[in-house]
């Protein structure tokens, strides 16, 4: 596998959308490291290249598990008894026990090429899967880590890695399972495999680590708290992710054994700030949901996982009339399209409300362009982006929709992102910059194809199991 080409200096955009509104002939440049050194408009030079359709900021993957993708499609057949998420996880872990690096690679390589396609230009990767079947350490505690750093690498995608603690079997301080032993640590080999991790990003732009915790089922708050403060010394305002409030079943465990909801459990002891990203958070109260407002963090949603593993609704809708900060995710056990993300958020708040357009947070406009750009500021930020959208030093990453798409004859800019969203076709992504890396060409990625032969031979692997 090749890596993509050379960045790009400069752009040409016919129309692109800005802080400042749609602006016709602007040019975008960039500097050596892939960001935005700047944009101008009426810019008559010359330019390495023209981008004739809509162009918008790439949109950030703020929660994505690699080798989920290798169970997409195969979870869906009706089990004894109630089916729910728990039963899901079983399922799950049958076909993590099996992975090995090569394949974990191969699977994160096809996943990645998809994400880039249909619009995803960096992905937050919260990776548990550390040690070899049945549990024990690789000699390199970061083999499986520098598999998914070299994936993401081999198809231009930008990636914030995020190694994830976990420390115990449930909220009653239980040892971890069997099945869970490939994702344990303790919190002195957690920083070891966090340092390590940290080496393979430095001086590459497009690579980034921060913290994890994969949930207070699996981390204890105080070890959370501790760990955290310890890795912080090793590196500096990383963001930091944590599953919770995910099923309703977790919620009720957290009230029995601690007498407190998680959300709530959570901000009692730890120091929650805007660098954090809670994922999912699909079971809070009034008072849960204005703690994380006050904190500034980040609300990570995965709106058809949610709704694959019936976990819940979140109040998204009046989180941000309240002043929150979301983005969405794929998780990447169902889907990998941010369209299909963002119309299944907006969709099922309809439901919950039985009103329209609700996630706009305006009177009037573009409902998806609203979506769009909360998606886009809150993964940004969730990724540890002090910048986002098409602005000066925010990274160079830019997608093109294709306005000569039949589906969008006749339509105005607006209109087309509302229609992309809401009934746009699966190929509607033409072009897509990375970094000021040119990588999916007229709707294709170059290593689709090629990605797809050892995609096949673990789903084969898998089903064959």
């Amino acid at each position: 596998m090749t890596s993509p080409g050379p960045r790009l200096t400069s752009i040409r955009c016919a129309k692109a959308l800005t802080p400042s509104g749609w602006e016709d002939n602007c040019v975008i440049e960039l500097d050596q490291t892939g960001r935005i050194a700047a944009i101008t408009s009426n810019n008559a030079g010359a330019t390495d290249l023209s981008l004739n359709g809509i162009v918008i900021a790439g949109l950030p993957n703020l929660h994505s598990h690699a080798h989920q993708k290798a169970i997409a499609g195969l979870t869906e057949h009706r089990i004894a008894g109630q089916d729910d998420f728990w039963g899901w996880r079983d399922l799950m872990y049958r076909a993590n026990a099996q992975l090995d690096p090569d394949q974990l690679q191969a699977v994160a390589r096809y996943l990645y090429t998809g994400m880039l396609q249909s619009g995803y230009t960096s992905v937050a990767e919260f990776h548990y899967l550390h040690h070899q079947p049945g549990g024990d350490p690789y000699r390199d505690c970061s083999e499986l880590s520098a598999r998914l750093l070299e994936a993401a690498s081999e198809v231009g995608i930008a990636i914030t890695l995020l190694p994830v603690l976990y420390c115990r079997g449930g909220f009653n301080n239980d040892p971890v399972q069997d099945t869970q032993r490939r994702f344990a640590n303790t919190p002195e080999s957690y920083l070891k495999l966090l340092q390590a991790c940290d080496s393979l990003c430095v001086d590459n732009p497009d690579r980034s680590v921060g913290f994890a915790a994969h949930s207070l089922r699996a981390v204890a708050p105080e070890v959370l708290s501790a760990t955290l403060e310890d890795a912080g010394s090793l590196i500096k305002d990383a963001p930091v992710h944590i599953h919770v409030a995910e099923q309703a079943r977790e919620v009720a465990e957290c009230l029995a054994l601690n007498g407190v909801r998680p959300v709530a459990w959570l901000y009692d002891q730890c120091d929650v700030t805007d660098q954090w990203c809670l994922i999912h958070a699909t079971h809070v109260d009034s008072g849960e949901l204005d703690c994380i407002v006050k904190s500034g963090a980040t609300v990570g949603l995965c709106p058809t996982t949610e709704a694959n593993l019936g976990d819940g609704i979140f109040p998204a809708a009046q989180f941000l009339t309240d002043g929150g900060r979301l983005g969405v995710g794929s998780d990447s056990q169902i889907c990998t399209c941010p369209a299909e993300e963002l119309r299944l958020l907006e969709y099922v708040q309809r439901l919950s409300l039985q009103r329209r357009t609700v996630m706009i947070p305006d009177d009037a406009g573009s409902n998806a362009r609203a979506l769009i750009t909360t998606a886009i500021s809150g993964g940004a930020r969730a990724l540890g982006e002090k910048s986002s959208g098409l602005v000066s030093g925010a990274r160079g990453d830019l997608i093109e929709i294709d306005h000569e798409h039949s589906e969008f004859a006749s339509r105005t800019p607006d209109q087309i992102l509302d229609s992309w969203i809401f009934s746009g076709p699966n190929n509607a992504v033409r072009n897509v910059i990375v970094g000021g890396r040119h990588v999916v060409r007229d709707g294709i990625h170059p290593l689709r194809e090629s990605a797809s032969g050892p995609f096949r031979q673990v789903i084969a692997m898998l089903n064959n199991a």
